[in-house]
């Protein structure tokens, strides 16, 4: 009954509250009249047409209106259904009036103290023409994705998912505020509707972000990004280098310059010549830049606009910035496309800004508690006033009067927010994938076009595309970028250079052939091609694949034998001629010749380790060369003969001197061995059959690839995952499947596993049992069960038994021997009576379960034979 009273004596001071200000309010009204801005526009400018906003209310009833007149009203406002809204949508509650009489007497005081200034936007109509303060609009969502929990991932959503839609005055702010919802439902809006969307979600993420109400150039108004370079396109930044330090007073002195002075006037020369050319493309560009300057605007400095404020602190952010809701990029502070602020609020107080911006938004100060720069609307902020030195001192000093009237004045002053009239904010995951409105979008850039698509809305898996050209007017392509996803041959992206008609695709990890990039002109085989490989899923540790119509280029990582380049060399073909047990189709480019590199084997001397042997196989020719010794600038080498090592008639080999020609870098007995070359040349011929299979295998590899890579191309497969309900109806369809597979067959091996089955032959299982047989199965039943539970706890019971005179046993012999072991074998005793110790405590618990479930698993058991249907004709009455 108390809290009854108090709350509506509470209800009826809000009511006294809301007269005494409506009172004020009129005297106001009566006793100054307020003076409005005059927009200086310039005379060239045509004076608009008197024009409604197409969200504003008429200024004869509350019925909202649409201008049809205006250009760019596409979609009409006053069609929205606002019958199913909430009652907060519809009507103010006691809070809100107050608060709206509040932000009326700041606007009052304002307008008269600063009348050169324009009018703050403050209290403009929602959809249902209901005036709502600003800051209630603001609602605060944390939406479940991933990507929404930064402010990245937030600000390119709504940039994506909302449809720029300009203000009907570009001079001055809307007339009407909707919901965020219902501009998330409509996914239309204007600037202002942006940035409280996405002001509520960063918040919602934990960011400390504002709506700003300000002045921008044309470009960002419009969302003209035809002069701005394409973020894809955006030059990584240059690492700066570090300075030199200052050598010391006392050092050695450098050893004598040796270069040539007519080299150093060849450099100074080239480098003379460098920085002109650098000088001629630097004027050049200023032409270009000069020409693509934007043209003179007329309302520059009055072009109204909303974007976000993000200060820093919050979530580890470094230093504010700037985004623009139309784009989704974040700017500096410092960023001269903004040029100048009225005012800032978020979803707790409204701030105005009362600093010059004749220099644009880069003098601005961001520190919201400063009382001087800030003019805040309550008191009661979230933000902590800064305190001058003097000020603190006064605060310190012990003048209680003085406390209890701050007291007073705060407890006048301070208004509790009332919280956001809008329903929460709800994006299903279909909305949150497909972003784009229809499911596409396209933003022009300079020289540059990219186009946005919704995953699995093109049959191909594309979901963005840059088109780059070579002017201004987009009518030359030089190159084409394309995205893709949920692809199964695993492709990311697709470079195409229209210039050269070089073609590179990219595929992210899990391709059939560990296949990473690939680079061609055409997929006919024995072009030019270049294959990138993830070395890691390969087992001969492949890297790249260079290859074109002579030569094949093979680059090796991480191998055991140390190769990492094998290069081969094809001729031309001859005829075609079948022989008698062979393919026909088969005809082969003859193999010239086989170069292979090795990386340095430190396990072996420098002059036994190869380092380049090439199998020149049309010459019958082997040159090997070693890796260079400590202290030696020349090589060992052996070039061996194969012409004259088997003769005319058979198939024996001759070794002679004249077979290898050996350079040896110092003396060694055993090369000079015909037997240890003879060895050597038996070896590499055997490797070069070898070696020869594994060039016809990449020649089929390189083959295999083409073909799926043009098969794949063709029927282009898309993966769907297990969790996407919407579209995985096939894995719906089989999941359901099996689980009534599984249902059948479990109910199947009930039925095969009758429990009763070895009682039942005893009495020969008849389908009608007398009394006496019922009761007999029965009772035959119970006492087995009563048996193996005993049995099942004796056996328990022995075990437990065993492991406790084990440790009896153990801890006997520890006692005994205790000072004669060593601290190795103590520890080892201490970790197995640890475990027997373990083993008996569960044990324990086995049996003490055991104990307590048996007479529960009986009752349940005589329960179920009860209602056995072949016993419960004799035994239901029982």
């Amino acid at each position: 009954m108390e809290a009854l009273e108090e709350k509506e004596e509470e209800e009826q001071r809000e009511e006294e509250e809301l007269k005494a200000l409506e009172i004020s309010a009129k005297l106001q009204d009566s006793e100054t009249k307020v003076s409005m801005e005059q927009v200086c526009v310039p005379s060239d400018v045509p004076e608009p047409l008197p024009c409604f906003d197409s969200r504003s209310s008429c200024p004869n009833c509350s019925r909202l209106i649409t201008c049809v007149s205006c250009p760019g009203s596409d979609f009409d406002w006053s069609s929205i259904d606002t019958s199913q809204l909430p009652s907060s949508y519809k009507t103010n509650s006691l809070k809100e009036k107050k608060l709206l009489h509040i932000a009326d007497h700041f606007l009052q005081q304002y307008t008269h103290l600063c009348p050169d200034r324009k009018p703050l936007f403050l209290h403009p109509v929602n959809e249902c023409g209901v005036e709502k303060f600003v800051s209630t609009t603001v609602r605060p969502t944390l939406l479940p994705y991933t990507e929404l929990y930064h402010w990245d991932g937030c600000a390119s959503f709504v940039s994506d998912y909302l449809t720029m839609e300009p203000l009907r005055s570009p001079i001055t702010p809307p007339s009407s505020l909707y919901s965020p919802t219902t501009i998330l439902k409509y996914q239309q809006g204007n600037c202002f509707d942006f940035s409280v969307l996405l002001c509520s979600m960063l918040i919602g993420a934990g960011y400390d972000a504002y709506c700003v109400h300000g002045y921008a150039t044309r470009e960002i108004c419009t969302l003209d990004e035809t002069l701005e370079l394409c973020p894809l396109l955006g030059k990584p930044q240059e690492v700066p280098k570090e300075e030199v330090k200052k050598s010391n007073k006392y050092r050695v002195k450098p050893p004598p310059d040796l270069q040539s002075k007519f080299e150093l006037q060849q450099e100074a020369k080239k480098k003379a010549e460098t920085e002109a050319a650098q000088k001629n493309e630097e004027r050049e560009e200023e032409k270009v830049t000069e020409v693509e300057k934007p043209k003179h605007d007329p309302l520059y400095g009055l072009r109204v606009h909303a974007w976000v404020l993000v200060l820093s602190g919050k979530r580890e952010v470094p230093e504010t910035f700037f985004i623009n809701p139309f784009t989704g990029n974040s700017h500096s502070t410092m960023d001269e496309h903004f040029l100048g602020i009225e005012s800032i609020w978020n979803h707790r107080n409204y701030w105005v800004n009362m600093q010059d911006c004749w220099n644009g938004c880069k003098d601005l100060i961001f520190d919201l508690g400063d009382a001087i720069r800030w003019e805040i609307m309550f008191s009661g902020s979230n933000k902590p006033l800064q305190l001058l030195p003097d000020a603190e001192e006064e605060k310190e000093l012990p003048d209680r009067d003085m406390d209890d009237m701050q007291e007073k004045e705060e407890e006048d002053v301070s208004f509790d927010m009332p919280p956001s009239w809008v329903a929460p904010i709800q994006i299903s995951p279909r909305e949150f994938e497909t972003r784009c409105s229809q499911g596409r979008k396209v933003i022009l850039y300079k020289k540059a076009k990219l186009e946005k698509w919704a995953p699995y809305l093109n049959g191909n898996g594309l979901v963005k595309r840059l088109t780059i050209y070579a002017d201004l007017d987009c009518t030359k392509v030089v190159e084409v970028r394309e995205w893709y996803k949920n692809r199964e041959d695993m492709l990311d992206m697709r470079e195409v250079n229209k210039q050269t008609q070089l073609t590179t695709e990219y595929f992210s990890p899990g391709h059939l052939l560990g296949l990473k990039a690939h680079t061609y002109t055409s997929l006919e085989p024995e072009t030019e091609h270049t294959m990138e490989f993830y070395n890691e899923a390969r087992v001969d540790g492949l890297q790249k694949r260079v290859e074109n119509s002579n030569e094949i280029t093979e680059y090796f990582v991480g191998r055991d034998d140390f190769l990492h380049i094998r290069h081969m060399e094809f001729g031309k073909r001859g005829k075609k001629i079948h022989l008698a047990g062979t393919r026909t189709d088969i005809n082969s480019r003859p193999i010239v010749q086989i170069k292979e590199c090795f990386h340095r084997n430190l396990e072996k001397p420098a002059d036994e380790d190869v380092a380049e042997r090439i199998f020149l196989i049309t010459e019958e020719m082997i040159h090997l060369t070693y890796h260079l010794k400590d202290k030696y600038i020349t090589a060992s080498k052996k070039n061996f003969f194969k012409a004259a090592e088997r003769d005319r008639k058979g198939s024996e080999i001759i070794m002679t001197p004249e077979m290898c020609i050996t350079y040896q870098v110092g003396s060694s007995e055993k090369d000079k061995k015909l037997l240890h070359l003879y060895k050597l040349l038996q070896e590499l011929t055997e490797e070069e059959k070898q070696l020869k299979q594994q060039v016809r295998q990449s020649e089929a590899e390189v083959l295999n690839i083409l073909k799926i890579c043009e098969k794949e191309e063709t029927a282009v497969k898309l993966s769907v995952s297990i969790y996407d309900t919407e579209r995985n109806e096939k894995r719906k369809q089989q999941y359901e499947a099996t689980n009534t597979m599984e249902d059948e067959l479990l109910g199947q091996e009930e039925q095969d596993l009758d429990y009763l089955a070895p009682f039942l032959i005893q009495i020969g299982h008849r389908e009608k049992m007398t009394k006496r047989q019922a009761l007999r199965v029965r009772d035959d039943c119970l006492t087995d069960f009563k048996h193996r539970l005993i049995n099942k706890a004796n056996i328990i019971q022995a075990r437990f038994e065993k492991a406790v005179e084990e440790l009896q046993k153990k801890d006997q012999w520890f006692q005994e021997n205790q000072n004669r072991l060593s601290a190795e074998e103590e520890e080892d005793f201490l970790a197995r009576y640890s475990e027997t110790t373990f083993h008996i405590h569960i044990l324990a618990l086995r049996l003490n379960r055991e104990k307590q479930m048996a007479p529960q698993k009986y009752l349940a058991l005589e329960e179920k034979l009860r209602k056995d249907p072949r016993l419960a004709e004799h035994l239901g009455h029982a």
